[in-house]
């Protein structure tokens, strides 16, 4: 905490809690004054009392601020050396030494306006009161050079829990960028193998319309911040133009059926969050076997949850080979970056629902656009 709109903040603090401290100091006394006062002092000796108090402990407010200016340098110095923790005692020390030093300046001042105006409900200044008032100005000095500490460790512990908001902030944004960009290298080697297998078809006039798909959806992911969220009705679009890349290679034996109301289509969900459940039925679902396969999205709201379930068919014997199946990096990304997104507040599981049919499941808080 070294910038001047900090050190003018503290300093607009003390201002204020200098005027509260020192303004409750001369209350006290004043009200000791009225709840001791005598009907044989004149209206005129009260006004002078309260006017002397006032100048008193006025003074007291005007000396605290040099000693707040003293601490305030000591501050700025002991920041740039490291820690301002261990910089403690020595804040302590200066403040007690400043304490002794400006009390008897703060006690003669009082001296002064006795001599100079003395008033009979007053004992007569001597060295006893003299030192008397030391002692008070130094208590009253001390207690305020601590609650000025104690201002100062309050605004570096806040600026610092700013700093620290921020630094996590920007982990937590490039943590989600990188996940969010595995998507795309895991999509891509499956595409091309795709692409590669149509070539090896024969099939040129197709393979050239799903690279030409597949550019046009890497212009689409890569222009998404991962730090925000979507409509889900944009999420099934993008996820559309996903499936006519795979259409172009399984359109004879595979169809996706979406089973979401109108109302929850508005709800959020990150960006590209269903791509990877998306290409993982369509990778050990349609292509692990030469039939007919099925896959259906279907998304409802619960109470304040967003339910997403993917199902697809899937082999037995491909079930039975590899129970684990489907456990890769797109699902374990999507599994993660909710944990990063969401903490425990959503869910995400996946594995065989009945005989020869899958799922993956998302469970979100429910938020609207």
């Amino acid at each position: 905490m070294n910038s001047s709109s900090d050190e003018c903040s503290i300093r607009q603090a003390q201002v204020r809690f200098g005027l509260v401290y020192w303004g409750g100091a001369f209350l006290s006394s004043a009200v000791f004054y009225i709840l001791k006062a005598t009907d044989a002092v004149s209206l005129a000796d009260h006004v002078a009392y309260i006017a002397e108090k006032l100048l008193r402990y006025g003074s007291g407010w005007l000396l605290t601020t040099t000693i707040s200016y003293i601490l305030l340098r000591l501050h700025g110095r002991a920041s740039r050396r490291g820690p301002l923790e261990s910089s403690l005692p020595m804040f302590i020390i200066v403040s007690f030494l400043a304490s002794l030093a400006t009390a008897p300046v703060w006690a003669g001042i009082g001296y002064a306006a006795q001599v100079a105006y003395p008033l009979p409900q007053l004992a007569a200044q001597n060295w006893n009161s003299f030192i008397n008032d030391t002692a008070l100005g130094a208590a009253l000095f001390f207690g305020w050079s601590c609650l000025f500490i104690s201002l100062i460790f309050s605004f570096e512990l806040h600026d610092r829990g700013l700093r620290l908001a921020a630094v996590r902030e920007e982990a937590l944004s490039a943590q989600m960028r990188a996940l969010h960009y595995q998507v795309n290298p895991h999509f891509l080697f499956n595409t091309l193998n795709s692409i590669a297998g149509l070539i090896e078809e024969g099939a040129a006039t197709r393979a050239e319309r799903m690279v030409l798909s597949l550019s046009s959806f890497m212009r689409t992911t890569l222009s998404l911040d991962p730090m925000n969220d979507v409509p889900l009705a944009d999420e099934l679009a993008l996820q559309e133009e996903y499936l006519e890349i795979e259409y172009e290679r399984f359109s004879d034996r595979m169809t996706f059926k979406i089973d979401i109301p109108e109302e929850v289509r508005g709800a959020l969900v990150p960006s590209l969050i269903l791509q990877p459940l998306i290409e993982n039925a369509i990778k050990h679902g349609v292509g692990a076997t030469t039939g007919q396969v099925e896959i259906v999205l279907k998304a409802y709201r619960e109470v304040d949850c967003l339910h997403i379930n993917i199902e697809n068919d899937m082999p037995m014997d491909n079930m039975e080979r590899s129970p684990r199946l489907g456990m890769g990096v797109g699902l374990r990304n999507v599994a993660e970056r909710l944990r990063v997104r969401f903490k425990g507040d959503s869910q995400f599981s996946s594995g065989p629902v009945a005989p020869g049919r899958y799922r993956a499941s998302i469970h979100l808080p429910w938020r609207l656009a």
